[in-house]
């Protein structure tokens, strides 16, 4: 049996307004778990749908040895179809069926051909993955967000791909959904490439192809692995920039010397010849060969501090410098969002919601309180966020909100697609001027021309980036913000400025998550289980319910 493995030759790429993403990639995917990373924005979801077909190169080929299956970042299926229909087998088990049921046709036959084990195969992958509660005959707009992507997962599995592609699996999974991935992932026999900022899926991988600056650099091991061998590539690349500052240094100084000796060498000269002390013919040949050593000592030293420059300039282009979102409120918001602790919030009593979940009795905010708000996937996280928002009315009972309230949805509605990025945020802002807007666009990485892009173009990252700064910099300034999943689609050093960011943040905090780390990092001091009934849970108990 062949190889199975991925291929790209020479393999470039630029979006239609020219800005170039790939030029000249030269990359081998083999058998094995890949994690490949990079920051936001640097291709890697690119490369997977040229790698699936999904996008066309400018130039270079993709060669694919193997059955290849790709799970893109956003997973969209027809609510209407059926599971069946969904994991692509609903006319096999129709023939399978007619077979069982006496009409043997050889078109059913043919239909069937090696896959007379389909029906079990499918149900032993969604019982796996946790769907086996959903069946093959309901349909597809009966599950929930995170549902759906492990039922893409399993359609692609059931086809036992050689080449499996996989960008950010786990954004829209709770935590027994997330292991339930890691262990298909540990047993995927082929080539397996996974983009994530996932830690614990990362830290199941082979090895790490780092994606920066358009070229690929591998490392073997897991994610932990990969860091631990940056860390000592960045310490000694410090090493390098420090000992190539100080020859530069050494070098003017010396540049420096050479440049007083020969000024005196200079001022002597022109003093014989002032005073005439030699002949004339003997000073021209003196000052003649003076000239010459002088421009020989000049151009020694010069070029010794130029090739001590072009050290140091390499040296410092090894020291990584990672752009990273700056999301704080401009100064003059943050007092706006400060609350005194005994200010009511936010007021929910006897709720009712689609779908099922309720909360029976009063729940509160009062003042700066950061609250997680955590269940599994299909608990109604996300319909009790956009109830407290205004955006759907409750079946029964009643939301108050006190104060002036931001949403960050899981999806990043929030934009005008046909907007440029700072048009979006002017629009939030509309008392804030066209520079004031543009600096503090800045600190969420959209600099110049980048500021003018459209929001329909933009990479799920610069998405989310948009999106934040449309909220954070609208006017009046949030003093209630409410995010849905939000390091759904960050790359984790994305995730740790963030982190950083709402620790800054003055306002009272709800966060719906699956990413305990994160939700602990922001210093929550309030955990909300959502399982039917909305109840407050101690930490330990939100991880057992969440895992168990």
């Amino acid at each position: 049996m062949s190889t199975t493995a991925l291929t790209c030759a020479d393999l470039s790429f630029s979006w239609p307004d020219g800005t170039r993403v790939l030029d000249g990639l030269q990359l081998t995917f083999g058998p094995g778990r890949t994690g490949l990373t990079g920051d936001n924005g640097c291709g890697k979801s690119t490369l997977l749908k040229l790698a699936a077909g999904e996008l066309t190169p400018s130039s270079g080929t993709v060669q694919v040895f193997g059955e290849l299956a790709h799970l893109p970042q956003h997973v969209t299926l027809d609510t209407s179809l059926r599971v069946d229909e969904a994991l692509g087998i609903r006319e096999v088990r129709a023939a399978l069926h007619a077979i069982e049921a006496g009409h043997a046709t050889e078109d059913h036959f043919a239909t069937v051909g090696d896959d007379w084990d389909v029906e079990e195969r499918a149900l032993a992958l969604l019982g796996s993955l946790g769907l086996g509660h959903i069946g093959l005959d309901r349909t597809v707009g009966e599950v929930s967000g995170g549902e759906s992507v492990l039922l893409r997962l399993t359609a692609l599995l059931l086809a036992r791909p050689g080449v499996l592609l996989l960008d950010e699996p786990t954004n829209n999974l709770d935590l027994a959904a997330r292991h339930r991935l890691y262990a298909a992932v540990e047993s995927f026999p082929g080539v397996l490439v996974v983009v994530s900022h996932d830690r614990e899926l990362l830290a199941r991988v082979d090895r790490i192809a780092e994606l920066r600056d358009g070229e690929v650099t591998w490392y073997g091991g897991n994610y932990d692995a990969y860091q631990e061998a940056v860390a000592a590539e960045q310490e000694a690349a410090g090493r390098a920039v420090r000992a190539a500052g100080n020859d530069v240094r050494r070098q003017r100084r010396e540049l420096a010397g050479a440049q007083a000796t020969l000024a005196r060498r200079r001022r002597y000269g022109q003093k014989m010849n002032d005073t005439k002390r030699e002949p004339k013919i003997v000073m021209n040949a003196r000052k003649r060969a003076a000239q010459v050593s002088a421009g020989k000592h000049r151009a020694l030293h010069e070029d010794r501090l130029a090739t001590a420059r072009q050290r140091l300039d390499a040296a410092e282009e090894a020291v990584r410098d990672d752009d990273v979102i700056r999301v704080d409120l401009p100064a003059t918001a943050l007092p706006a969002t400060a609350l005194p602790a005994g200010r009511t919030v936010l007021t929910l009593s006897k709720l009712r919601l689609r779908h099922g979940a309720r909360a029976e009795r009063t729940f509160e905010v009062r003042g700066p309180e950061r609250i997680a708000l955590v269940g599994r996937n299909g608990a109604g996280k996300t319909t009790l966020l956009r109830t407290l928002a205004g955006q759907l009315a409750p079946l029964e009972g009643e939301v108050r909100v006190e104060v002036p309230l931001r949403f960050l949805p899981q999806r990043l509605d929030v934009l005008d697609e046909g907007l440029s990025v700072a048009g979006n945020v002017a629009r939030a802002a509309p008392g804030s001027d066209r520079n004031e807007v543009r600096a503090r666009l800045a600190r969420f990485l959209f600099r110049g021309a980048r500021a003018d892009q459209l929001a329909g173009t933009l990479s799920g990252g610069e998405r989310f980036r948009a999106a934040l700064a449309s909220l954070m910099l609208a006017e009046p300034a949030p003093q209630l913000l409410m995010l849905d999943e939000p390091t759904n689609n960050l790359d984790l050093a994305s995730v740790r400025q963030l982190t950083s960011a709402l620790a800054a943040y003055r306002g009272a905090l709800l966060v719906a998550g699956h990413d305990l780390p994160f939700l602990r990092s922001l210093g929550i001091t309030r955990w909300l289980l959502l399982d039917g009934e909305l109840r407050e849970a101690a930490p330990e108990e939100v991880e057992e319910a969440l895992t168990g």
